[in-house]
């Protein structure tokens, strides 16, 4: 139990020190446009998934944000070591988060149900 709490406040920790490090360190144009969404830690503590979010529809941005993120996870892994408290940083991946999308689909096809049931 305990290091189930210690996984989430390490998710919360990274996730914060993520967004301010795609803002201020991170000078890639590709990961400009990026938004972390949610950071899950694995139970050891030794694998972080960021989860993120970009704003445009475009697979090729998506794959350029995704290219991006891998070139900086060097320096994102030694700049999350200077700010985190664990003695070992974990392994970061990065996983397109398509759950924005996806909510925007599903709104649309509730709409285009709503406007059926007008006519």
């Amino acid at each position: 139990m305990a290091n189930a709490q210690r996984a989430g406040r390490l998710a919360q920790e990274i996730q914060k020190d993520m967004s301010d490090l795609l803002l201020k360190r991170v000078n890639d144009p590709r990961v400009q446009d990026v938004t972390v969404t949610s950071v899950d830690v694995s139970g050891d503590l030794q694998i972080a998934t960021i989860y993120y979010s970009i704003l445009s529809d475009f697979a090729s941005d998506r794959k350029k944000a995704q290219a991006g993120l891998e070139a900086a996870s060097g320096l994102i892994r030694r700049e999350l070591g200077a700010r985190l408290t664990v003695y070992k940083i974990p392994e970061i991946h990065f996983v397109l988060d398509n759950s924005i999308q996806y909510g925007d689909h599903i709104e649309s096809l509730i709409r285009d149900l709503h406007r059926q049931e007008g006519k």
